[in-house]
């Protein structure tokens, strides 16, 4: 595996590949890899002559107060893992590489970025697309493969693409689980003994709440609360609890087939988000 920390030796690559008509697919990362992570790979790879992966903790997506300087920084971890599974270049760069001084430009996709994680995090998806539309420039990937459990990020990221125009093939990948049901993240890492017992309950209201909506004919909001009071009783500090069209994220309604649940709650210090996508 290729390791580079600049723009200019990344795209020297890039142009290599290219030359040689091969297909890139990319795989954008923090860091901190798991399970969940080497799945992307291993997806990408089925795409793919290369796969690129790239480790950059991105500060404009952390607010104020948010976690960015105690985020988990593993590179030395990271580099053995992606040599496991035969990613073929890593991209890690540092911020001064990734943001030119005072720059000015953002990309910002109004209205589905202003949902849930939005309206809880102002600014976060604005970084978020920002980045990854600035390393979709850098690495220029035929395809790129990212987590549903961050759903409406991915979301955020597909519309962006195509009001673009970006050429860019995108790739949702199932969420990895750990045994207990509970969503493998690098977050998992700030909880508690006791605190892990706990947390894969956030994932049966999701199961729960979805054979509600598949088996019932309750109203939503109805079921949306009793999710939310579920959460507040194990523990959590729930932040939304919301049955979505999965197209949008806008509110369902029962005349939608195809939706998805979406949560987020602190646990202690920790924020945790999961979803499952369904049709009815």
């Amino acid at each position: 595996m290729q390791l580079v920390t600049t723009i200019v030796e990344l795209q020297k690559i890039i142009k290599n590949w290219r030359l040689a008509k091969k297909r890139i697919a990319f795989v954008p990362t923090m860091g901190n890899l798991h399970d969940g992570h080497l799945k992307l790979v291993h997806e990408a790879r089925k795409h793919a002559d290369y796969v690129v992966v790239s480790i950059f903790v991105n500060p404009t997506q952390f607010g104020v107060g948010e976690d960015f300087a105690n985020y988990p920084r593993t590179e030395q971890e990271d580099i053995k893992k992606l040599q496991a599974v035969s990613a073929d270049l890593l991209f890690l760069p540092s911020a001064d590489e990734m943001y030119a001084p005072n720059a000015k430009t953002v990309v910002s996709v109004p209205g589905i970025s202003d949902l849930y994680c939005g309206a809880s995090r102002p600014g976060h998806f604005n970084g978020v697309a920002t980045v990854v539309c600035k390393l979709f420039n850098m690495v220029q990937p035929d395809s790129a493969v990212f987590g549903l459990k961050d759903f409406q990020q991915l979301a955020v990221i597909r519309m962006m693409v195509r009001d673009l125009n970006i050429p860019v093939h995108i790739i949702g990948v199932a969420t990895v689980r750990e045994a207990s049901g509970l969503a493998m993240s690098s977050r998992n890492g700030y909880l508690t003994a006791q605190e892990k017992t706990i947390a894969p309950l956030l994932y049966q209201a999701l199961c729960a709440a979805r054979t509600a909506v598949q088996e019932s004919k309750r109203p939503y909001p109805e079921i949306e609360r009793d999710a939310m009071q579920f959460l507040q009783q194990a523990g959590f500090r729930p932040d939304y609890f919301s049955v979505c069209r999965s197209g949008d994220l806008n509110k369902a309604g029962p005349e939608d087939v195809d939706l998805v649940l979406l949560a987020a709650a602190k646990l202690g210090g920790t924020r945790l988000i999961d979803n499952v996508c369904f049709s009815r």
